[in-house]
């Protein structure tokens, strides 16, 4: 038997992980003095609450290699085989801890898929993972698509403020007040190397929409993978995007919220899409 092993920034619901019958290591949050496991004991309508509430910033940690390896032993234990679908390397170090786990739990089961995404973007490989496993394709063949895919799915997301990146300590305060100033709504996106970066520098949130929308215009989209609107928390902007979308003759399969791993730097009015290129 095959099954994957997520993480909690892929923003599975706790139901969710249930219904696909995964195995699910959460990030802890460290948020305003407590310690949360991101998605079982924090969900994301509460971390919203207490990030927009509350005067420090979350920090986030990796799972120990100790949390990886309590369940690599029981998947030896059983006989199955697991392929773990991971948060970027280069935004955590929750891969690290995975191929730590393998080594000290020493079997040849185990595979580590860094998805080089992060959030909504790693759910659409994991699904497709999911996809392959029932039609009978063997651990190495899932593996394989998996690393095959993975550089093909894109995120375009918009921010309503700059606050949380200056608060992140991904801006300096002086880029973030003039940007708020200039009603600077920059669009940002993740790299195939695993990082985010700024794809554009709009005036306003009409200019971001078009911005995204223009985007996904210029590209080759893979009929086969979903299109998704994604959200932090309120959806009034993803409503807007949803209905320009339309006007073009898009249909997003769903609608998805953005967790507390991205959620804490894009803040609570980011917007935007998930796709897949050919």
């Amino acid at each position: 038997m095959i099954r994957i092993l997520v993480d909690s920034s892929t923003d599975f619901t706790m139901a969710e992980v249930k219904e696909k019958n995964l195995y699910h290591v959460p990030l802890t949050i460290s948020l305003n003095g407590k310690d949360y496991l991101s998605g079982e004991d924090l969900t994301s309508d509460q971390f919203y609450e207490l990030l927009t509430t509350g005067e420090d910033f979350p920090k986030t940690s990796q799972p120990s290699p100790q949390a990886f390896a309590e369940i690599f032993e029981k998947a030896k234990e059983n006989g199955e085989e697991i392929i773990c679908v991971l948060l970027s390397s280069a935004l955590s170090g929750t891969c690290q801890s995975a191929h730590l786990a393998k080594d000290m739990v020493d079997y040849d089961g185990i595979y580590i898929v860094d998805s080089l995404t992060a959030t909504i973007m790693t759910r659409v490989i994991v699904d497709y993972g999911l996809q392959l496993i029932a039609q009978d394709k063997s651990a190495p063949e899932v593996v394989a698509a998996l690393e095959s895919i993975k550089g093909k799915v894109k995120v375009a997301a918009g921010l309503d403020t700059l606050e949380y990146l200056y608060r992140g300590g991904r801006l300096n305060k002086a880029a973030a007040t003039i940007g708020e100033l200039a009603n600077l709504k920059p669009v940002i996106s993740v790299t195939e190397e695993g990082t985010v970066s700024v794809i554009g520098k709009c005036i306003g949130k009409n200019k971001s929409l078009q911005f995204i929308l223009k985007t996904l215009n210029s590209k080759d989209l893979n009929p086969a993978f979903p299109l998704y609107t994604v959200y932090a928390c309120g959806s009034e902007n993803t409503e807007k995007l949803e209905e320009k979308l339309a006007a073009e003759g898009y249909t997003a399969d769903a609608r998805l919220q953005l967790g507390s791993t991205i959620g804490a730097h894009v803040g609570p009015g980011a917007f935007g899409i998930i796709y897949v290129e050919k």
